[in-house]
């Protein structure tokens, strides 16, 4: 039923295009069946790796693995009585396992969100007002910062400026402050 459908398609999309589409109009039903079995060939993973690709971008890795264990149960359940189409499913299984793997290693995969619960301390207060308490402690507690303040120059034309606030400074002004104490 499927294989009429897509070939009513072909037909249709035969009768509906410009001239240039002659060469379908001349082709025998044979050499379109080939055809399309070559443009899924050869399109088909393509289309199927750019899907996969935006599926981990918008969904991440858990949606990939249930697509994938999907696939592979419908793969698997597939029935035909040609003599080697268990050795094309395991063929269709091995590319979907690589393109799987491709969406996988992709640096847009969406990353899963970090469980939270995994994170809490067991016996942490969930008020609000208890966990701002708690913050405000622990921001006194750690006032004054150990580091000084960062000493900060200039380019501004005009002159050196003294810097105060780092131990170098600091002698200078002591050095000089001796020698004009020293002086008459």
């Amino acid at each position: 039923m499927v294989e009429h459908r897509r070939s009513t398609v072909v037909d249709t999309l035969v009768r509906e295009r410009t001239p240039s589409m002659s060469k379908f109009q001349a082709a025998t039903p044979d050499r379109l069946r080939q055809l399309r079995l070559e443009a899924s060939a050869y399109f088909t993973p393509m289309m199927l790796h750019e899907a996969l690709l935006r599926l981990s971008h918008a969904c991440g890795g858990e949606s990939l693995g249930r697509f994938e264990k999907a696939m592979v149960d419908q793969i698997e359940a597939t029935q035909d009585d040609r003599s080697d189409f268990e050795t094309i499913k395991e063929f269709a299984i091995e590319q979907l396992y690589a393109l799987i793997r491709e969406a996988n290693e992709s640096p847009k995969k969406k990353q899963s969100l970090e469980k939270i619960d995994t994170r809490r301390t067991p016996g942490r207060s969930e008020e609000p007002q208890t966990l701002e308490d708690q913050l405000q402690a622990g921001l006194e507690d750690s006032f004054p910062a150990s580091d000084p303040p960062a000493v900060v120059s200039t380019a501004i034309p005009g002159g050196a400026k003294k810097l105060v606030g780092t131990d170098e400074v600091l002698e200078r002004q002591r050095e000089q402050a001796a020698r004009e104490a020293r002086q008459p």
